[in-house]
């Protein structure tokens, strides 16, 4: 128990000290963009982390969940009048009722029965998006009014890469926070074995169900951050490449790792800003670079370090 204490709070100092020291060597604001880029999807990994590496279900279309927080925040100031912050909150709502309401049926299913009905709830939602146009913007986007709380307005990279930072902070501790529960315990017994966590009387619908929410809410808050931090929404936001983006953040960093959720993320992210150099070849060698990832690494960045680092002290 103690060691598991030393654990989960050992990896929210090394990230606290990351966050709070990275501004020190940023030479531009562009950096500052760079890293809350970085968090913002490391928060929505966490999220897609829980469900998949934690209790072992698939989701091909969570980006829909993160365009419906993103355009809660775009659609609740602009069209009903409602504050960004309590449009947030309703986008957290509306994607954790969804997400009961088309997970009863979907997480019935399993394999890749349940990774076409996820991939189909993601498709319908950004479907639906891009034909809104009256309240959408259609293809074409449309712009989020800035978050202003008590007179004061969020706005620049700096500003956006501490509220980013804060809210990775915060999801990180939840997720860590989570193992040591009887609901995260619960989840580890789905990944397992879904038919022996049943033989010892966990209700197994209702914990995938739980975990569905989790990732979902994740996801919301992150697109809200994201819309919020950039001013503006669009229906790739939501779209299937979105999707499939988040999920290899999850695999490339660990399954079940929520460390690996950021180094996947942060992957992800900054690999593409260092390849630009390269022009034409830049997608080409990213591709190469996360296939050879994981041939060689296929627990993980996080899991096979760990594994490295131990065999080291063996």
């Amino acid at each position: 128990m103690l060691a598991a204490l030393r654990h989960r709070y050992g990896i929210l100092l090394v990230l606290a000290i990351v966050i709070a020291v990275l501004p020190l060597a940023f030479p531009s604001s562009y950096y500052f963009r760079v890293a809350s880029l970085v968090w913002v999807s490391a928060f929505a990994a966490i999220g897609l982390n829980i469900l998949m590496g934690k209790a072992g279900q698939v989701s091909l279309g969570h980006a829909g969940f993160f365009g419906i927080g993103a355009y809660a925040v775009a659609i609740g100031p602009t069209h009903l009048g409602v504050p960004s912050l309590v449009a947030l909150l309703l986008g957290c709502l509306l994607s954790a009722l969804l997400a009961f309401l088309v997970g009863r049926p979907i997480l019935r299913l399993k394999g890749h029965y349940l990774a076409i009905a996820t991939l189909g709830f993601g498709v319908l939602v950004a479907l639906v998006i891009t034909t809104e146009s009256r309240w959408t913007g259609g293809p074409d986007g449309m712009s989020v009014m800035k978050l202003t709380l008590f007179g004061w307005r969020a706005s620049g990279s700096d500003t956006w890469y501490w509220i980013t930072g804060g809210l990775l902070l915060a999801g990180t501790w939840i997720a860590l926070n989570l193992d040591e529960t009887p609901t995260g315990r619960a989840f580890r017994a789905l990944h397992d074995s879904e038919i022996a966590a049943r033989v010892t009387g966990i209700n197994v619908n209702r914990f995938k169900l739980q975990a569905f929410v989790i990732a979902a809410v994740y996801a919301s808050l992150a697109g809200s951050a994201l819309a919020l931090m950039n001013g503006f929404v669009n229906p790739d936001q939501a779209g299937f490449l979105h999707s499939i983006e988040l999920v290899t953040m999850v695999v490339l960093g660990g399954l079940g790792s929520v460390l690996g959720s950021i180094v996947g993320a942060a992957v992800l992210i900054m690999l593409p800003q260092v390849l630009t150099v390269f022009q034409e070849y830049e997608n080409l060698l990213l591709g190469a670079i996360i296939i050879v990832s994981m041939i060689f690494m296929r627990e993980g960045i996080v899991p096979m370090l760990s594994k490295f680092m131990m065999g080291r002290r063996a």
